[in-house]
C-alpha cells in the first residue's frame, strides 16, 4: 500500500485525514526528522510532503507555492506514485546486479552496463530458472527459434554478454555453463 508522509505540517495532515476515505494511499503524520529517515525504509511505496522545510531526499514533494489547490495537490501526489509504481516495476534484482528495463542497463555499485533487450531476456530468463537451462530451450523461450534450426545463436551472445561482464564488472562467474547449459551463478 502506498503511503503519503506528511512532515510537520499537521494542518495538511488533518485536510488529508478528513479525506481519508476518498484516498488511495496511507497518511501518516511525522514532525521528527530523525525518526522519519528511519521510517522511510520500511515504505515500500512512499511520498514525504513538507511546506516546512526541504529534506533533499528522494520521493519528497516540497511545497514552496502555497497556497494550492487541494486537486492540484491530489493529482500531483496520484502522478509521483504512479511514476514510483512505474521505476519499481522496472527494477529487477540479481544478486547483487540491478536491471532497470526502462534504460536497459545492469549496475553494480554504481558501475553501468548497457545491455540489449536479448541479453536482458537472457539475463532474467536464467535468473528465474532453478536449475540450468539448456541452450534448446533458450533458443526456443528467448529467441522463439525451432529445436531442428542448427545455430550458434545462444552461444555466441552468451559468450558476448560474459566478456561484457568481465569488462565492465571483472565478473567471470555471472554466467555458469553446465554441460550444454547455462545457469547465472547463485548468491
Amino acid at each position: 500500500m502506498q503511503s503519503l508522509v506528511i512532515y510537520k505540517s499537521i494542518s495538511l495532515y488533518n485536510i488529508f485525514n478528513e479525506l481519508r476515505s476518498n484516498l488511495n494511499f496511507n497518511i501518516i503524520f511525522e514532525d521528527n526528522k530523525n525518526f522519519l529517515n528511519k521510517k522511510k525504509i520500511n515504505f515500500e511505496n512512499y511520498l514525504i510532503i513538507s511546506n516546512k522545510e526541504h529534506l533533499a531526499i528522494d520521493n519528497e514533494i516540497f511545497l514552496d507555492n502555497l497556497p494550492i489547490n487541494i486537486f492540484k495537490l491530489l493529482d500531483l501526489i496520484n502522478v509521483k506514485f504512479l511514476k514510483l509504481q512505474f521505476n519499481s516495476q522496472s527494477k529487477i534484482n540479481i544478486n547483487n546486479y540491478i536491471i532497470n528495463l526502462n534504460s536497459r542497463e545492469i549496475l553494480l555499485n554504481n558501475i553501468k552496463l548497457k545491455l540489449t533487450e536479448k541479453e536482458i531476456n537472457t539475463i532474467i530468463y536464467l535468473s528465474k530458472s532453478k536449475k540450468p537451462v539448456s541452450i534448446i530451450e533458450l533458443q526456443d523461450k528467448v529467441w522463439q527459434y525451432h529445436n531442428d534450426i542448427e545455430t550458434h545463436t545462444v552461444e555466441t551472445h552468451i559468450h558476448r554478454l560474459r566478456t561484457k561482464f568481465l569488462n565492465t564488472f571483472d565478473d567471470n562467474e555471472f554466467i555458469l555453463t553446465k554441460k550444454n547449459s547455462y545457469q547465472i551463478k547463485k548468491d
